[in-house]
Formats: C-alpha cells, sequence, structure tokens
C-alpha cells in the first residue's frame, strides 16, 4: 500500500497568496487555489476544511509572522515603548512581496466581517499597551498608528518614496516611540 502524500500547508498558502496578488480575491477559490499548489481539491479540503479556514490560515500566518519580526526587534521583557519601537521598525522592513501580500489580504478581509474582526482583535492586543494616561504610551501609540498609515499608503501606491525618504520617515517614528 502507498504511503498517502503529504501536503506542505506553507507551500498551498503561498499558492494562495500568489494567486489573490495575481488574479484579485475573486480569484481565491479551493478549485483555483488546488490547482495552484498543484494539489487535488480535495486534498485541499483536508488540509484546510473550507475556503474561510483556508483564510483564515493566511490571516494567523501573517499574523504570526509579523509577530515574530516585531519580537526579535523587541527582545526580551520589552516596554511598552520598546514594543512600539520594534513595531514601527517591522514596518519599516517591508519590500514589495509584503506590499503586494497586504494589498490583496486587505481585499479578502473585506468579504468577511468575521475575519475583519480577527484582525481587529490583534491590533486591540496592540494598542493595549498604548496607555493614553501616560506620556509614553500616548507618544507608543501614536508612532504605531504613524508606521500603520505610512505602511499602508505606500502599500496601496497613495504615496512613493525611495529607499532614503522611507527610511527617514520612519526614524522620525523611532524617535516618537522612544
Amino acid at each position: 500500500m502507498a504511503r498517502p502524500r503529504t501536503i506542505d500547508r506553507e507551500s498551498v498558502l503561498d499558492s494562495a497568496e500568489k494567486l489573490v496578488q495575481r488574479q484579485g480575491a475573486a480569484a481565491l477559490t479551493l478549485d483555483a487555489v488546488a490547482r495552484a499548489a498543484g494539489i487535488t481539491k480535495g486534498g485541499l479540503q483536508y488540509c484546510f476544511g473550507s475556503k474561510d479556514d483556508l483564510i483564515t490560515a493566511l490571516i494567523d500566518r501573517w499574523i504570526a509572522g509579523f509577530d515574530a519580526q516585531v519580537a526579535r526587534h523587541a527582545g526580551p521583557n520589552p516596554t511598552p515603548g520598546a514594543r512600539a519601537a520594534a513595531y514601527v521598525m517591522a514596518c519599516s522592513q517591508s519590500d514589495a512581496t509584503t506590499h503586494a501580500r497586504m494589498v490583496g489580504m486587505l481585499v479578502t478581509l473585506l468579504q468577511s466581517p468575521r475575519h475583519l474582526q480577527r484582525v481587529r482583535d490583534w491590533y486591540a492586543g496592540w494598542f493595549h499597551d498604548c496607555m493614553p494616561d501616560s506620556e509614553a504610551g500616548r507618544r507608543a501609540g501614536t508612532a504605531i498608528f504613524a508606521a500603520e498609515g505610512a505602511f499602508f499608503l505606500r502599500c496601496l501606491g497613495f504615496v512613493e518614496m525611495d529607499g532614503a525618504q522611507w527610511q527617514n520617515v520612519f526614524a522620525n517614528f523611532l524617535k516618537l516611540a522612544s
């Protein structure tokens, strides 16, 4: 008896992201993802369950990746200001692939209130540390908002900056967070 083929979840998620980047969120169907990943639709459903579960896995992967990047910058037991600075640093280090991924994810989020709520909850966790009753907390929250604004403006193509301009803007955000 042959051993069942193992499906690499990360590879399938890569295929799903690329599909959304190239063709838009409407192209994200189980059939299309299975074709792009080189697996059967049944294998995809066995691995993820439903399209909704696939989208949840994409969102969870993005959140985990970003949180890990922030943790690397923040170090052990960071203060709220150090966490905000690490968040700003993670936003500043995005590339064209990240930008395309985020645009695709934004479009995908708009299709589902449940997924949108997952991201809202994640942001709420970040802003929980930004206490409005302290100057340091207010500055940390402002730095995170500023970094997110710059990140999304650039991802959506509303603002064009060369690398030096981008680094200068984020250096100012880091000063604000500290």
